[in-house]
């Protein structure tokens, strides 16, 4: 604690032992002695907090939110000195005593990194602190509260143990209290591996439906008798308002694990029937794919190997929502994830959290582009920008990837060709496209044929000899090994390890466009379409997405129907 404040503490303390009960003069000005103290205290407070370029906040009688309090125990609190008193899902804040204290620094990166919000560091007189102190006793079970309602693992394995199929989840709902069917639904979509779970009010009852491997399954049908009490119960662990049913809401909630915590977005939406609800699952400690196991070929893996290797630059990744763009990017940091390198993410929202790296997340106030510019300032080594999705973010984002930094980001376009007139419809110059850009990576996510019960099939004329004509257009290199007489392709089929859908897990078809000079030539033109782009990567031996796709299965990993569906 700073010597002036330490100082006005000790004058506090006099004036409290100077004070009696009788009403005397003596009484009334010791009285008044310590309320001009505690002003002089949090004016010297405000005024340390200034100096160490900290926020400052005076506690008394600030609404501290139950939340906010139970993210750090009383114990800690103490230990640390400094205590939670804001947090909105957003925006955490923190208050110390101890402007130096690299204990509550470090407690705010991590409050902050396991809660998916930007911190704040602020500067409180002891005085403040010991006011939000009692304020534990008050609330017994501060340090049990969490973002909504706790739901144990014990209580999903209760359930999960018993499911082995969609069919099991019906029978076990029809016979559960309304209490226990969310966690039913929610222990059978962590089962499942379920991205998504989507509950919509329609005419004649309550559809439940699971996104798993990026396509929707009919899993259930709710009773609209009880729809009324389970949206009920979705909205308590959401923490949104209960009584409003014609606006959207959002909200989020936990699922605590032993070795992991999913967290839960849950989005409310007015619809004709009712409301509806889309839950998203986030396993927050989840660690992704290895750059190994991305499943990118050999020569096209060798040339982002060498891109993503250099010092500076920037490496772009295409495609629609939910091509897998983000695990890409996360392989590639975990590539690059070394002590000698400082890589600093803003992301929305964080999906993966990585040892090592600093990492924040969007919000209204904080931005792609408030948050590059702000990351600049850090001397960060890699950068990674989840979207570049106006000229602000781009222009910050190509200056960054000029002076010294690799940068990585995601745009949305078809596929890579799309990438630099998508930029220069934004209004990029050309002349800072040309040299910024390493490499441009269109990609997609098929489905993986489970291989329990997947079967040799004969392809459909149509379906086989537009695959023939495909791997026709292959690069020699590429095509080496392959006959195109002798192709064998599969088929799911279902079994119960697929939960009868024939496909299990995912992976990714891509195509990766590496900067040259005719590419250059192309762009500095500043009149570039995608054709001429994909033209000039073709001639240079890139194999494009449904080229992968085909060759992928071709070697059994996928169907063509898979590959076809979401290619071309």
């Amino acid at each position: 604690m700073p010597d002036n404040l330490q100082s006005i503490e000790d004058l506090i303390s006099s004036s409290q032992g100077n004070l009696g009960d009788d009403g005397s003069a003596q009484s009334q000005f010791a009285a008044k002695q310590k309320q001009i103290a505690k002003k002089q205290l949090e004016k010297s407070t405000s005024q340390a907090a200034a100096d160490a370029g900290l926020g400052y906040i005076n506690l008394v009688g600030f609404p501290i939110s139950p939340e906010a309090l139970g993210l750090v125990s009383e114990e800690e609190s103490r230990k640390i000195k400094a205590v939670c008193f804001y947090f909105d899902g957003t925006d955490l804040r923190l208050a110390t005593i101890e402007p130096d204290s690299a204990e509550a620094k470090e407690k705010l990166k991590e409050l902050a990194k396991e809660n998916f919000a930007k911190g704040e560091l602020y500067l409180v007189s002891p005085d403040s602190f010991e006011f939000a102190m009692k304020l534990y006793g008050k609330l017994p079970k501060a340090r049990e509260v969490v973002r909504g309602v706790k739901i144990a693992e014990e209580e999903l394995e209760k359930y999960s143990d018993q499911f082995s199929g969609f069919k099991d989840l019906e029978k076990q709902v029809a016979s559960a209290q309304v209490s226990e069917v969310v966690t039913i639904m929610l222990a059978a979509a962590v089962k499942t591996g379920a991205s998504d779970i989507h509950i919509e009010a329609e005419e004649k009852g309550i559809k439940v439906r699971y996104r798993i491997d990026g396509v929707l399954h009919d899993v259930l049908d709710l009773d609209r008798e009880s729809w009324h009490k389970i949206i009920s119960r979705m909205k308590l662990l959401a923490q949104v308002k209960i009584n409003i049913t014609d606006k959207p809401q959002d909200g989020r909630f936990s699922i605590f694990l032993k070795s992991d915590r999913v967290d839960i977005r849950a989005s409310f939406l007015p619809t004709a029937y009712g409301e509806s609800v889309v839950m998203r699952l986030l396993h927050s400690k989840s660690v992704g794919l290895s750059f190994e196991q991305l499943g990118i070929r050999a020569g096209a893996f060798a040339k982002l190997k060498r891109e993503v290797e250099r010092p500076n630059g920037m490496i772009i990744t295409t495609g629609p929502t939910g091509s897998g763009k983000t695990t890409t990017l996360y392989a590639i940091l975990k590539k690059l994830n070394k002590e000698d390198t400082k890589i600093i993410t803003v992301e929305d929202p964080i999906e993966y959290q990585l040892e090592g790296v600093n990492q924040s997340q969007v919000s209204e106030k904080y931005t792609f582009a408030h948050g590059l510019r702000s990351i600049v300032r850090q001397d960060p080594d890699v950068i990674m920008v989840g979207e570049v999705r106006d000229l602000e973010t781009a222009e910050i984002a190509i200056q960054a990837a000029l002076t010294g930094h690799l940068v990585l980001s995601t745009i949305h376009t078809n596929d890579a060709a799309g990438t630099v007139p998508r930029l220069l419809s934004m209004g990029a110059k050309p002349f800072l496209i040309a040299p910024a850009i390493n490499a441009m990576i269109g990609q997609r996510l098929v489905r993986k044929i489970c291989e329990h019960c997947k079967a040799e099939a004969e392809p459909a004329p149509e379906q086989l000899e537009r695959a023939k004509k495909i791997l026709e257009e292959l690069p020699p290199e590429e095509r080496a090994g392959l006959d195109p007489d002798k192709l064998k392709f599969y088929r799911a089929v279902g079994c119960e390890q697929c939960q009868q859908i024939g496909y299990k897990g995912r992976i990714g078809i891509y195509e990766i466009m590496t900067m040259n000079k005719d590419l250059e030539k192309l762009i500095l033109s500043g009149n570039v379409s995608e054709y001429d782009m994909r033209d000039n990567a073709v001639k240079n031996g890139m194999v494009t997405m449904v080229q992968d796709g085909v060759i992928k299965a071709a070697e059994g990993v996928t169907t063509l129907e898979e590959v076809f569906r979401v290619a071309e």
